[in-house]
């Protein structure tokens, strides 16, 4: 391993948050994993969110490093909470997720690929499952589980859309029962939901246990504790469960641990790893995958609202490049002052998704070299007249000095009052939780259930599901489910597809359109640009 950067040993690092060396379990000198059990909360939550991206994504992680590590600047001790990486979108779209320029987590490179061997574990554990269940069905099937009703998907965290759909067991009876399945992304699984939103070892045991696996001839429901199953995934899950620390490139503390897909699951990182920064630091940024109408409403309709992590400030972040977008502009690299007018429909209905849940939001305008200024002053303007913070953040190339004003725009809201709410009581019927959301967060006229999910919805009450949270997998590049529906869509309806019980994890996944759990490549695909010089030095995975 090489890392030519001046990076802090990692007890210096947990030093700034008051940990002894005792409490870290050293993955080389520049990561750990945290043990024991997180403080009693002391720190201010402070949530970064965004607009609706571009494919490339703008910059949200990369805001709230350097928020973080402004924070630090302005003498406060501050703590990140991130998502881990997946190897899908590194390899795919996007390329590193350690945020960019100065403003970003290190060591980088270890991070974006195995880092502590967490989604390792969490692919193995998803893994043994399937074997366990397949095993079950060649030794007789006591349990009389239907091979074409079998919901569990084996696990890879690469994406590859020909693994989406596979006939297993062929080859004669020596080799299992044949039956169809399939493959989701590592970070689509409902390991690594539970994984995320379990609080203990015992809780984490609970959650595995109640997986849904699939259903028996007589049409109950199996679940992994059927299958012996807790046990083993547990011993594969016990390290990777531990939060894991590393630090700003400026040798600031970052708690970055798990990683559930926003678009699929709740995207954020573990409550543990947020229990361990609330407890040790005085502000916490954490960020929610997506924009307003996918990380942020699940996290304030599911995590806040379970998990007891609410808020107290809410951090918008927009770019120019996704307002001209949003605004018709595919050439959105290059200044277009008519294209930004336009496209800030798409912020506005942010800020209203954001005051929806009680909050004003601060609004943080995350630069790119080609800016124009009177394509900032625009959005300045729009944020004047409603009242709204508004500061520019220049992290990506100056680091936490780059984000000096919107730390102190968000130390000033978080001395104004808000008052937390969530959309939907859970004792609604799914159907009402589901319109809430599509109404009010995507702005839809109504909602459309194909009868595959209106059979679903059936089925999911029968099971006793109908008090748990609803997660919306849908487009991310859209408030719509149709990713060609830019800027702010009007007179829309959204199509549910299917209907999932996903009880392990504590929610109901509700997918829509054609979203898709394990994502194919692109035609150039990030990878090809990655490369190992002859030092060892991997290039082509930065921003």
């Amino acid at each position: 391993m090489i890392v030519k950067e001046t990076l802090l040993p990692i007890e210096e690092v947990a030093a700034k948050l008051g940990l002894g060396r005792e409490r870290l379990y050293p993955y080389g000198p520049h990561m750990a994993k945290v043990l024991g059990e997180p403080p009693k909360p002391k720190g201010k939550l402070i949530l970064v969110t965004a607009i609706t991206p571009t494919p490339a994504g703008e910059g949200k992680t990369t805001t709230a490093i350097g928020l973080a590590d402004a924070l630090w600047r302005l003498g406060k001790r501050a703590a990140l909470a991130l998502r881990e990486p997946s190897l899908g979108p590194v390899f795919g779209v996007k390329g590193g997720a350690t945020g960019g320029g100065r403003a970003r987590v290190e060591p980088r490179h270890e991070i974006n690929l195995h880092f502590t061997g967490d989604f390792h574990a969490v692919t193995s554990a998803v893994n043994l499952l399937n074997a366990l269940l397949d095993n079950h069905l060649h030794q007789g099937n006591e349990l009389g589980i239907d091979p074409r009703r079998i919901e569990l998907k084996r696990a890879i965290d690469m994406n590859d859309r020909a693994l989406r759909h596979v006939v297993l067991g062929l080859g004669g009876k020596a080799h299992g029962v044949p039956r169809e399945g399939g493959f989701e992304l590592t970070v689509a699984s409902e390991v690594m939901a539970l994984m995320s939103l379990a609080r203990d070892f015992k809780d984490l045991k609970r959650r595995l246990g109640q997986i849904r696996v699939g259903f028996t001839y007589e049409g109950k429901p199996v679940y992994a504790q059927d299958l012996g199953a807790v046990g083993a995934m547990a011993a594969l899950l016990r390290q990777a469960f531990l939060p894991n620390l590393v630090q700003t490139a400026e040798g600031n503390p970052a708690f970055v641990h798990m990683g559930p897909f926003g678009n699929i699951a709740h995207g954020t990182n573990s409550v543990r790893a947020s229990a361990f920064a609330l407890g040790l630091a005085d502000y916490v940024v954490q960020e929610a995958g997506f924009a307003t109408d996918l990380g942020m409403e699940k996290f304030m309709n599911l995590v806040a609202r379970t998990a007891g992590l609410v808020p107290e400030a809410v951090v918008l972040v927009a770019t120019l490049r996704a307002l001209r977008y949003h605004g018709g502009q595919d050439a959105y690299e290059m200044p277009d002052l008519q294209a930004v007018r336009k496209g800030l429909a798409n912020l506005e209905k942010h800020v209203e998704n954001v005051e929806l849940f009680g909050y004003k939001p601060v609004i943080a305008l995350n630069r790119f070299p080609t800016d124009a200024e009177e394509e900032v002053a625009l959005v300045r303007d729009f944020a004047r007249e409603r009242g709204l913070p508004f500061a520019e953040s220049e992290v990506y190339a100056k680091g936490g000095e780059g984000g000096l004003a919107l730390a102190e725009a968000v130390l000033s809201a978080l001395a104004l009052p808000h008052a937390y709410r969530p959309l939907y009581p859970l004792e609604a019927p799914l159907e009402e939780k589901v319109a809430t959301i599509a109404q009010k967060v995507y702005g839809a006229q109504g909602v459309e259930w194909s009868e595959e999910a209106q059979k679903a919805l059936k089925a999911a009450k029968k099971e006793g599901c109908t008090g748990l949270p609803v997660v919306m997998a849908k487009a991310a590049t859209s408030l719509s489910d149709n990713p060609k529906l830019r800027g702010r869509p009007q007179g829309f309806s959204v199509r549910v597809t299917d209907l999932r019980c996903r009880l392990g994890a504590g929610f109901v996944v509700v997918y829509m359109g054609g979203i898709e759990t394990l994502p194919g490549l692109p035609k150039v695909p990030q990878a090809l640009r990655i490369d190992v010089d002859e030092e060892g030095n991997i290039r082509g995975m930065d921003y």
